[in-house]
């Protein structure tokens, strides 16, 4: 499949749509379960967004991501988040070379994707520098600008047990991430074939299923998808709920939350929701596709008050009660 030959934008979206399929069936050889969470992934990357996965460590997350960078043909590094880690491990630092001269030397973060792996064990300076290269897609040493290679895709991982002697990510930067992914311990029996599949010899053979080149034409495609006016007013209308003392607050809202979602919440609900629609064949979002995203794009902009915590009322909770 290559970028240039479609027709019309209609066969161009029909090809997302194999290809994602594809990519399912493929990631598939190796993660076994986890469907809403590899969705989510793809979504996200066909949005142009990056990831937060949170889940108890052993639940595959490295290897779904890397996984994932295999059959996209894509640079896959991973970073070790620590309490000694400094900006310049990431971003890369200038060193002399023989003539006297200062080189820069690329850091991890100089990759198609990278998995910043336990991302609240870092001080906030360094957590800093990745985010802002997220944003920017650039980073900057000695006034001199680099640009990341494109596609550039962050999946962050979050262990939501153990907290001590961590740094949580303040609001403004996981408003950052497109989607806030949560990850669950697999059933009985995907637990069952998981094990008989990673005790023998047997490795999967994994094929390549899309370029570089492809996914920045997808990525481009979701964005040219048309919208109708009511879905974009109603993913608006589902932010603006989630802001307690506003006029669209819902009681639910006043009563469990200390501060809602903001606009870049709006911006990817539309854009995921396209995603999402293309993805399930469609060829432009509704409502459902909205909230098929919708906890996904919330659940880490939203901050419950203390009587939320105390009655046990989570952030799922909530965001469904809007619907």
């Amino acid at each position: 499949m290559s970028v240039p030959n479609f027709k019309s934008d209609v066969e161009a979206v029909d090809a997302l749509a194999k290809a994602y399929q594809d990519l399912r069936a493929e990631i598939g050889k190796v993660i076994v379960g986890q469907e809403d969470v590899v969705k989510n992934v793809l979504i996200s990357l066909f949005a142009n967004g990056h990831s937060l996965l949170v889940g108890v460590p052993g639940l595959a997350k490295t290897l779904l991501v890397s996984t994932i960078s295999e059959v996209l043909d894509l640079d896959f590094k991973r970073i070790q988040f620590t309490p000694d880690l400094m900006p310049t491990d990431i971003t890369g630092s200038e060193i002399l070379n023989d003539q006297k001269r200062f080189d820069f030397a690329k850091g991890p973060i100089f990759a198609n994707i990278v998995l910043a792996d336990e991302i609240n064990r870092t001080p906030p300076k360094t957590q800093a520098a990745l985010l802002e290269a997220m944003q920017e897609r650039s980073v900057t040493v000695n006034g001199v600008r680099h640009l990341l290679p494109a596609p550039f895709f962050v999946l962050a991982t979050q262990n939501p047990i153990e907290q001590e002697g961590t740094y949580p990510l303040p609001e403004a930067q996981l408003d950052r991430f497109m989607f806030n992914i949560p990850l669950d311990y697999p059933t009985y029996e995907q637990e069952l074939a998981v094990v008989k599949s990673t005790t023998g010899t047997g490795k999967a053979n994994l094929s390549t299923i899309l370029t570089g080149e492809q996914i920045l034409y997808f990525q481009q495609l979701v964005r040219k998808i048309p919208v109708s006016d009511n879905v974009v007013e109603y993913a608006v209308s589902l932010v603006s709920k989630t802001r307690p003392n506003t006029e669209r607050a819902t009681a639910n809202v006043n009563e469990y939350i200390s501060w809602g979602a903001g606009p870049r919440a709006s911006q990817y609900l539309v854009l995921g929701a396209k995603c999402h629609a293309a993805i399930t064949g469609k060829y432009s979002p509704d409502i459902e596709d909205v909230q098929a995203i919708a906890k996904y794009v919330l659940r880490h902009r939203i901050v419950r008050n203390y009587k939320a915590e105390a009655e046990g009322i989570t952030e799922e909770h909530i965001i469904e009660a809007l619907f």
